[in-house]
């Protein structure tokens, strides 16, 4: 199974870093650094997973690809 896609871009007002992955709805994590907001988003995203496992929440499968990777 491939993994999910993960964005990192940086956020003028929280002067810092935000990481996120689109397929997850609202797993997303900061960081001052881009290192340190994808370390918060492994740990958003294993705590996402393992809450939906219990929940009984549909995980689902990766799909997002940014624009410039689909290919029609």
């Amino acid at each position: 199974m491939a993994d999910y896609q993960v964005n990192i871009f940086y956020s003028e007002e929280d002067s810092g870093y935000i990481a996120d992955i689109p397929d997850l709805k609202g797993c997303s994590a900061f960081g001052l650094t881009p290192e340190e907001a994808l370390r918060e988003l492994q740990a958003a995203k294993k705590a996402w997973l393992e809450t939906a496992m219990s929940e009984g929440i549909p995980i689902p499968e990766p799909r997002y690809r940014p624009i410039i990777y689909q290919v029609n």
